[in-house]
Parts: structure tokens; sequence; C-alpha cells
């Protein structure tokens, strides 16, 4: 596998008496960038995840992790739907492509319900091939961040919940496994994912409350008005539309 991501599977350095590899060393800095970008909410965030995703795979499969190495072709394609979804959302109530809330009730147990039997099924998979050396942290891994990848593209705040458990499994076996720059990389993870989720926590607050702002208008109201043919009141207000596009707005102006 190693002759098809040529240079950036040669080995970069020694640290600490571990091999660091270009794949390893490149692919993570460029997770550190999309954690930092997923923050203020950049499309960019998608490309360099992508293209890290694509090095990891390399590194993952030099060190026999099948599950984490499986892990980088998910997220890939994950990454890649969150992009177009993105795009796609992109206007005036959303000028950075996403709506920021917390997942309902029924998301919330959709999801923890995906992370335990998907978990289960994968590490069995990984121990059934002999793919893996420690098959349900790795599944775990996994999982965790196809889960972590798709809520970040629906702009749930629990994305951020999802991605610490994985940093807390990830770094010792990014250590065991021979991959040090991927473990130190999980514990800067670790910060800057406790950055972003107070953020996004924020984010989807404030438009909770621009929501919750919205006139509402009163069947009585409507049906006074309805015979009479004349112009329009002056609204008190701008738009709802207005008052969450403002709001986004400021708050990409601050990150």
């Amino acid at each position: 596998m190693n002759h098809l991501f040529g240079w950036a599977d040669a080995v970069a350095f020694q640290l600490g008496g571990e091999t660091v590899r270009w794949s390893d060393l490149l692919g993570n800095l460029l997770g550190l960038a999309t954690v930092a970008l997923a923050i203020r909410r950049s499309l960019w965030a998608w490309p360099a995840q992508i293209v890290g995703a694509v090095l990891l795979f390399g590194a993952s499969m030099a060190v026999h992790l099948g599950g984490n190495a499986s892990r980088q072709l998910v997220v890939l394609a994950a990454a890649s739907y969150g992009w177009w979804r993105w795009n796609r959302q992109r206007g005036a109530q959303h000028p950075q492509g996403v709506a920021i809330r917390w997942a309902t009730n029924a998301e919330r147990l959709a999801l923890l319900a995906f992370l335990a039997v998907g978990t289960l099924g994968f590490a069995w998979l990984l121990s059934a091939t002999h793919s893996s050396w420690a098959p349900l942290p790795d599944a775990y891994i996994f999982v965790g961040s196809l889960a972590a990848t798709l809520c970040q593209g629906r702009g749930w705040v629990e994305f951020w919940f999802v991605w610490i458990a994985v940093d807390v499994v990830g770094v010792p076996l990014a250590f065991h496994s021979g991959l040090p720059v991927s473990g130190f990389t999980y514990g800067v993870y670790f910060v800057l994912v406790i950055a972003g989720m107070r953020q996004w926590i924020g984010l989807a607050r404030r438009a909770a409350a621009v929501r919750s702002a919205r006139p509402a208008a009163r069947p009585d109201d409507a049906a006074q008005t309805a015979p009479a043919q004349t112009a329009p009141a002056a609204r008190s207000g701008p738009p709802a539309s207005a008052l969450e596009a403002s709001a986004l707005l400021t708050e990409g102006a601050r990150a």
C-alpha cells in the first residue's frame, strides 16, 4: 500500500525513539487546520479534512490499523457530504453555510444508538478479519469520527461532544500504535474542541433566541385586517430572517 502514496509515507524524522512518517505529520497538521476552520464555520474546513484523510489513510495502513484506515475513507466521504451541504445552504439567512442548533431528543437517541451498535459491529468485523490489533477502540474511533463528521455537516452542537469522546480513546491508541504525531495531535484536538464547543453553544443559544423573538400572528388580527384593503401597517422591526442573518453575521465577525 505504501507505494501508492510515495513520499507521503516516507520517514520524516525520529521523535523519542518513534518513527514519524510524512503522512502522519502532514495529515495531522491538516486535521488541526480542519478543527480551527470548523470553529470559524469556514467552508475551507472540508477540503482540508479531505486531503488530511487521504494522508492519514496511508499512515494507518503502514502500522496495521485497518479500522483507522477505513475511518479515513469514510471521513473523506462524509466530509464531501458536509462540504456539499454547507455550500447548498449558503444564503442570506446562513451566510456561512449552516444553521447551528442542538439536536432534538429523537436525533440524540439515534446518534447514541448508531455509536453503540456501529462500534460493536465494526469491532467484530475487525476482529474476524484480523485487521486491527485493538479492534474495540479502533472501531470506536472509526464510528465516532463518522458520526461527528455527519453531525457537523448538519450543524448539530453535539458533534463536538462526540469528538471529545473520540479524542479520549484516540490519544493512548495512537501512541501505542507507533503514531506519536497522531497521539500528540489528538491532545491538541481536545483543547481546540473545547473552544469550538463553547462557541457553537453560544451560537445555538442566540439562534434559538432569534427564533423565539419572531412575532406570532394572531388569528383575530388577521380577521380584522382581511376585509379592509388598506395600506399595510409599518413593522416595528426587521423580519425574522434579517434578525437571524444579523446574528450569524455578527458572530462570524467576532470569530
